[in-house]
């Protein structure tokens, strides 16, 4: 049965529409069919990014089941469909299960919204899980248990225990199972195991075919959709978010975070389709209102239940307050806030949890004097988010860019976003197999930056090096900041070489 929008939901809706002039027509429609969710009526987390272990055997082990994974598909090679790791799941007792779920799709922030809804679970002493990707440094990281990674000695269990079933799968197939179908089925098969109440999981890739997608979540997330994967989700935010509509199942709550006006259509007609409950950032809940405050920021969020003022959010950026205000519906939904109880969560809890919150690369101070930046932004979207965020808490007077981007990323796009707020631009590499030549990546950056904005150095270390020469130049030393970006491999590597790991 239809929920019919309020006279107040209904003059804000009107109120939208006739403000975005862009705004499809049809989508009025659609919102009308479609259920919205309103109201009636972290634990701290520890060094979320591991250095290598310091046990020599443990260390051995762990790289030899690195070394094993890295021989199956690498995580870009993907075939649609599911029927390899429904078949894991099946050999393995159907894992995923054993608990409730919240998953994760969109194109930018899955990771730290993930991150944000572990921290809350964990704060009403839920015990979670939590399975993200790609990881900044350690393989471990992408499995968590209670905020941390999982050991690594328990890492390597995990993959010794599912081998054989693994295995037992590779032989009926045309296809072995890819280094993210096992990884998923170790992460499904670690939560079952530890036991956890609610695991939080973010898609690899797209949605209705991404490994992952074997889950029925009570709870979908669509952070924003953006341009990323073109030539393997599709050329427009609509035809993206086709695929990425698939985590939504029958009966489900949508958490929607502002996007596109066509890929919003598509996620509402899926939600149509599914009799799924709906609530969007900017109707049901948002960002009422946000001040930079020292480390971070300082927010009122309007969620499901009503709202929370005086939320410290130890993050940089608009995104990330938006992340945050999804985040919080996500675990208010989780907990039946607007459709079984009335009233917001234990606000103190609230508040708790997201002081808590950790998001390693992201807008992460690593160096001071002069400061350095690292931010994993890979595609357009998040390099305009990255750039505004840095211009809002930090105001540099003068910002050297290092970065190093994987080749089969939209790299002009990405440079061009950061283009108004570097002052030079030094380009290198990193050490992933995906990473862009250093010489055509500087010949993309001379087309974006000119000739002599633009500094070559092919080993990271060095250009990390030049680029804090240069922030120091022309006596800005105290007001110089280098950043360090374009790709998560980058920042990874960076924070190796920073000792940060």
């Amino acid at each position: 049965m239809t929920e019919q929008p309020d006279r107040s939901e209904a003059d804000d809706f009107d109120g939208i529409v006739e403000a975005e002039t862009d705004r499809d027509p049809d989508l009025a429609v659609i919102e009308a069919g479609s259920r919205t969710l309103r109201t009636h009526g972290g634990v701290p987390q520890g060094e979320a990014v591991p250095g290598r272990p310091a046990d020599p055997e443990v260390d051995a082990a762990l790289r030899a089941v690195e070394t094993e994974l890295a021989g199956r598909w690498g995580e870009t090679k993907l075939e649609p469909s599911v029927r390899r790791i429904a078949a894991l799941m099946d050999v393995l007792g159907e894992p995923q299960r054993a608990y409730p779920t919240i998953h994760i799709t969109g194109t930018n922030g899955k990771t730290s919204t993930a991150r944000m809804i572990e921290a809350l679970l964990g704060a009403f002493e839920l015990r979670t899980g939590r399975y993200t990707s790609p990881h900044v440094q350690s393989i471990t990281e992408r499995i968590s248990l209670d905020g941390l990674p999982i050991p690594a000695e328990r890492f390597v269990e995990t993959y010794e225990d599912i081998k054989p079933y693994v295995e037992m799968v590779d032989a009926k197939e045309e296809f072995r199972l890819s280094f993210f179908e096992v990884l998923t089925g170790m992460a499904y098969a670690a939560f079952a195991d530890a036991p956890v109440d609610v695991a939080v999981v973010e898609v690899g890739m797209g949605g209705t075919w991404d490994a992952t997608n074997v889950i029925d979540a009570g709870v979908a997330v669509v952070t924003p959709i953006d341009l990323d994967h073109t030539d393997r989700l599709g050329n427009t935010p609509a035809e993206i978010a086709v695929e990425k509509s698939g985590i939504i199942k029958q009966g489900a709550t949508v958490i929607l975070a502002q996007q596109p006006v066509d890929a919003a259509q598509v996620m509402l007609k899926k939600a149509v389709e599914t009799d799924a409950t709906v609530a969007r950032e900017g109707m049901e809940f948002g960002i009422v209102g946000r001040e930079v405050a020292v480390g971070g920021q300082l927010l009122t969020l309007r969620g499901l239940g009503g709202e929370y003022e005086e939320v410290f959010l130890p993050l940089y950026g608009a995104h990330q307050a938006h992340n945050a205000a999804v985040a919080l519906a996500a675990v208010e939904a989780f907990f039946g806030v607007g459709s079984q109880q009335a009233g917001p969560l234990d606000i103190d809890t609230v508040r708790k949890a997201f002081a808590s919150v950790v998001s390693p690369g992201r807008l992460e101070v690593v160096r001071r004097s002069p400061t350095v930046v690292l931010d994993a932004a890979h595609n357009p979207a998040g390099a305009r988010a990255t750039a505004d965020g840095l211009t809002e808490a930090f105001g540099f007077s003068r910002l050297i860019g290092v970065v190093a981007a994987s080749a089969d990323k939209d790299v002009k796009g990405l440079l061009e976003a950061f283009e108004p707020v570097f002052a030079e631009i030094v380009v290198t590499a990193n050490a992933s197999g995906r990473s862009m030549d250093v010489d055509e990546l500087a010949a993309l950056a001379v087309e974006v930056f000119g000739d002599e904005r633009v500094v070559v150095e092919p080993r990271l270390d060095d250009a990390i090096e030049a680029a804090i020469t240069l922030a120091e130049e022309e006596d800005e030393y105290a007001g110089a900041g280098v950043l360090v970006t374009g790709s998560v491999f980058t920042v990874g590597d960076a924070r190796l070489l920073l000792k940060r790991g």
